[in-house]
């Protein structure tokens, strides 16, 4: 006999799964904030920065908030690496190149599959 088990999904916080699309190098779609014409594709960037201030901080401060400057914050301001913009209109993309968008533009961010 097989036991029918009720499968329980874990809500994931924003946050951590804008972690793992940097971490994953996961290319993202973002809709903009009452735009509903135009979307931004592109990768969330973060890197390892080293520096005598960083090295300073490390032994005062927490470790990772000092010396990985990852590509997003706590507002949800995300930078982009080979952004795109698409028009849902026309179906036309502009590259972008590197941006930062701000978290009050930002209304869903979801992972594009290719």
């Amino acid at each position: 006999m097989s036991s029918a088990r009720k499968v329980q999904k874990v809500m994931v916080q924003p946050i951590n799964l804008i972690f793992r699309y940097l971490q994953n190098r996961t290319r993202i779609q973002i809709w903009l904030y009452e735009d509903v014409t135009h979307r931004i594709e592109g990768y969330i960037i973060g890197k390892f920065t080293k520096s005598s201030v960083c090295e300073y901080s490390v032994t005062v401060l927490f470790h990772l908030s000092c010396c990985f400057s990852p590509g997003f914050d706590e507002y949800m301001n995300v930078v982009l690496d080979e952004a795109e913009e698409l028009n849902m209109k026309t179906q036309s993309r502009n590259k972008l190149g590197r941006i930062l968008l701000k978290g009050d533009n930002i209304t869903m961010i979801h992972a594009v599959t290719v």
